[in-house]
């Protein structure tokens, strides 16, 4: 059995000192390129699933435009190698992007390279403000929520999840994948094909915080970040410059906030601080 996510494969199982043979569904991994005017901008390993959001979030959050109305068409193509997702781009963009393309140092197949890629992993975060506030229990709510929605890795056990919770609804919107950034990405994309409102809400992630994670849930105008393991330093001090709340470790039994507390209502008689 196949699918576009999923495929099953043989193997032999050891537990309890006895061999058993069994089958397993794997997560499907394929290259997909992203393409602009005919040519090839980065060449992602990736689950081939709503790849039309992947194109769209990618492109906006990676700043390639700044508005969706630059982009004329997005067209996802299949092949024996892997897909293409085929994008057009207004005229000046194409040739900004043309442009900075040119002045890449190095081979363009590592996605970013030379000085460019060093002044784009530290590219200052777009500032977020607004967001509601809500209470600690919201939080340990939808982490507890977002397990059952990850249908891929129920099956798998091996992809990433984004989801845009909001606290009125809870969560409106899931994508999964087997990279962190691309999972993110896809969310992007659909939150902003769909015409979601993101700004009131939080961006719920399966993965640790890294820098661009934060950078990316600043180009959605998120005001919260909740995610499952830790963040790096970098990615503290991004969402501090963003305005972003963000909130990691966050298991049943409770979470951490590293920045803008001001968006979570903990009771004040239960903040203390531990004994050094």
């Amino acid at each position: 059995m196949r699918s576009s996510t999923t495929a099953v494969h043989d193997e032999i199982n050891w537990r309890g000192d006895r061999a058993v043979t069994a089958a397993r569904l794997i997560a499907e991994e394929t290259a997909v390129a992203l393409s602009y005017n005919g040519s090839t901008h980065a060449v992602m390993m990736a689950t081939p699933a709503d790849l039309s959001d992947f194109g769209l979030g990618f492109t906006l959050t990676e700043g390639l435009v700044d508005r969706v109305s630059d982009i004329v068409s997005i067209e996802v193509v299949q092949s024996d190698l892997g897909v293409e997702v085929q994008m057009w781009l207004k005229g000046d963009r194409a040739a900004a992007l043309a442009a900075r393309r040119r002045s890449m140092s190095g081979p363009v197949g590592c996605g970013l390279c030379g000085l460019e890629s060093l002044e784009q992993a530290r590219r200052k975060p777009a500032r977020v403000a607004g967001g509601g506030r809500f209470c600690a229990i919201d939080v340990v709510e939808a982490m507890r929520a977002l397990a059952p929605l990850q249908v891929l890795n129920q099956q798998t056990r091996s992809v990433h999840a984004a989801a845009l919770w909001q606290p009125a609804s809870g969560i409106a919107l899931i994508r999964e994948d087997v990279g962190r950034h691309n999972a993110l990405d896809k969310l992007v994309g659909a939150i902003t094909a769909g015409g979601l409102l993101a700004t009131e809400g939080a961006i719920i992630l399966t993965s640790r915080v890294s820098v661009e994670m934060v950078q990316k849930a600043a180009t959605a105008g998120t005001p919260v970040v909740i995610a499952v393991s830790a963040p790096t330093t970098l990615a503290i001090q991004a969402a501090d410059e963003a305005g972003i709340t963000l909130i990691a470790i966050a298991r049943a039994d409770g979470f951490s906030v590293f920045t803008h507390s001001h968006r979570v209502i903990l009771p004040k008689e239960t903040l203390h601080r531990a004994a050094s």
